[in-house]
């Protein structure tokens, strides 16, 4: 199996080219203002325009209201919405009918009930994405660079496509896809220097990583 690669959190054209050159499948452009990767519409729909047609593009919300989904929609033009609020099931099928987008749900996980959550999901989410639950008292969701126990992963059904994140880092990506069999690895904070800056030289090495690896 060939497990796919997504880089969110990219704010830059170095970034971007980084991700494109190694070959990213996915690249996430993040839209909260709380968040370090935040980015504003005009750079995400240079960047966008720039990766369309050679990765998919991801556009990150968190508890989006309608009106700034149909803002970014139009504006970039994602392929996946990533989700990474409190959304329900009910509204994560209300975004993928009324904007036409496909869907990644965040499952924050710090036990095994929090990943069984995802079940609920899969009818409506055309991929999971697995995180490590934030820090009490953090100020959003994702990005920590913490990671979590993957055998809270062994319960879930083999058939279900998920995606993979949550502390990894070019030296760890290939035990966690061991560990856990994704369908696709995500990593923001581990190819960055500090939060918010991404690091070309440690997104060519986690690319060259995943795409290098051989699962058991």
């Amino acid at each position: 199996m060939t497990t796919e690669a997504k880089i969110c959190g990219i704010k830059t054209r170095d970034a971007l080219t980084a991700a494109l050159d190694g070959h990213a499948d996915y690249v996430g452009f993040v839209f909260f203002a709380p968040s370090p990767r935040h980015l504003d519409i005009a750079t995400a729909r240079h960047l966008a325009d720039e990766a369309r047609g050679k990765a998919k593009i991801v556009a990150l919300t968190v508890d989006a209201d309608d009106a700034t989904l149909d803002e970014i929609s139009n504006a970039i033009a994602p392929d996946f919405f990533q989700l990474h609020g409190h959304e329900t099931p009910e509204r994560v099928a209300g975004v993928r009918t009324k904007f036409g987008r496909k869907i990644i749900k965040a499952i924050p996980v710090r036990t095994s009930d929090d990943a069984a959550r995802a079940e609920a999901y899969t009818k409506v989410a055309d991929l999971i994405l697995f995180d490590a639950k934030a820090p009490s008292g953090a100020t959003r969701p994702g990005g920590h660079g913490q990671v979590f126990d993957w055998t809270l992963l062994d319960a879930v059904p083999r058939d279900m496509p998920f995606m993979l994140s949550g502390g990894l880092t070019p030296g760890n990506v290939w035990e966690a896809m061991q560990a856990t069999h994704p369908q696709a690895v995500d990593v923001s904070s581990g190819v960055e220097t500090a939060p918010g800056v991404k690091d070309a030289e440690l997104i060519r090495r986690f690319l060259h990583a995943v795409k290098t690896a051989k699962q058991g």
